[in-house]
């Protein structure tokens, strides 16, 4: 069973790109923080679908990604 995590629209939240990320184009993402969930989408399309993760889901992906 999947849980059900409801979230505001991805229009109604604050976006962000990591400090890390340039104005030079290539592959940078966005990232908005709800209560329920942490948000990831596309910087470059923001009309993509975006990725819905729970915080202890985003917790696990940046230990992965960072290499911990």
């Amino acid at each position: 069973m999947k849980p059900d995590v409801r979230v505001q629209s991805p229009a109604d939240n604050s976006w962000f790109k990591s400090s890390y990320s340039s104005n030079e184009g290539g592959e940078c993402v966005e990232v908005s923080i709800t209560e329920q969930a942490i948000l990831v989408r596309d910087s470059k399309d923001t009309s993509l679908p975006h990725l819905t993760l729970t915080r202890a889901g985003w917790t696990h992906f940046v230990r992965y990604a960072g290499g911990a």
